[in-house]
């Protein structure tokens, strides 16, 4: 599995098919990119300048709202994943 470093935290996008009032599925393309995630991994925390680690304040398996536009996807072992850092994650939603 990956293992993010510092504040990283890898997400599973949660994929939900989309469809039009006519009943019509949207490709995945065209669809608005997904804001809600299940956090997959979560790195050791951001170091701070007097040296201090800042421990991360989410952990495996919270889902998390996520601002639209962050991180960056990768690929491994067929699934597609989102790495961002912690700041970009707007909350934990119960």
């Amino acid at each position: 599995m990956l293992k993010p470093l510092g504040d990283r935290v890898v997400l599973e996008a949660e994929q939900e098919e989309e469809k039009t009032v006519g009943g019509i599925v949207l490709a995945s393309n065209a669809q608005e990119k997904p804001t809600t995630a299940k956090v997959v991994a979560v790195g050791e925390g951001r170091v701070l300048d007097n040296g201090e680690k800042l421990a991360p304040s989410v952990k495996e398996g919270d889902r998390v709202l996520f601002d639209k536009y962050a991180g960056s996807e990768v690929e491994y072992a067929g699934v597609k994943y989102l790495v961002v850092h912690e700041k970009d994650i707007v909350a934990i939603v119960d």
